[in-house]
């Protein structure tokens, strides 16, 4: 913990300190002559204010979105009478172990016109294979008797979805979306190529 700590106590020292205590190098882990001058000076920059926001709701989008992608994904996979539920699985997974490399990806986005997008940074990463592994491996322990016998009582695969396999998993589905957002929080190579 005191690893972890002390760059954050560091760096947060240092932010509340003044120049010549920064300069004198007098700032370990206290505010050496506190001053907030440096905030004052970071929050006048309205683009940096607007990155923060446009980070913020870009990050909830894509959350949202690849969740509900990864649930459609890992759902159907799970299914024993889904027809080329193998095969599927087989490519999916090969996609994990396998990518195609930065610049197909940018000729891709290109191609699809979505440089200078927001949807350039959400549909590419709205799946992560993965993820889409661990939901998958959750949804396959919940016990089949529960399927069955709302599919005896007419549920469709819908109404089985969102009212049985979705309540049990909102514990995977919160670690996944902690997954989503700090990944999609700090990226940075995507926005400097898309």
């Amino acid at each position: 913990i005191i690893l972890c700590l002390f760059p954050m106590l560091n760096v947060l020292a240092t932010s509340l300190s003044s120049k010549t205590a920064i300069n004198n190098r007098w700032v370990y882990l206290w505010p050496v002559e506190f001053t907030i001058e440096s905030y004052t000076y970071t929050l006048k920059d309205w683009s940096i204010i607007w990155s923060l926001i446009y980070t913020a709701i870009l990050t909830v989008i894509s959350t949202v979105v690849s969740l509900l992608m990864t649930i459609l994904c890992a759902y159907p996979l799970t299914q024993t009478n889904f027809v080329g539920r193998k095969v599927i699985n087989t490519i999916v997974i090969f996609t994990m172990y396998f990518s195609a490399g930065i610049i197909p990806d940018y000729i891709n986005i290109r191609n699809l016109n979505l440089l200078d997008t927001s949807a350039a940074l959400i549909i590419p990463a709205c799946l992560s294979v993965y993820n889409m592994v661990i939901l998958k491996s959750f949804l396959k322990s919940v016990p089949p008797s529960l399927q069955e016998s709302a599919e005896l009582d007419g549920a469709s695969h819908w109404v089985i979805l969102f009212r049985i396999y979705l309540p049990l998993s909102t514990s995977v589905l919160a670690t996944l979306a902690l997954f989503y957002a700090v990944g999609r929080w700090n990226s940075y190579a995507d926005n400097m190529y898309y």
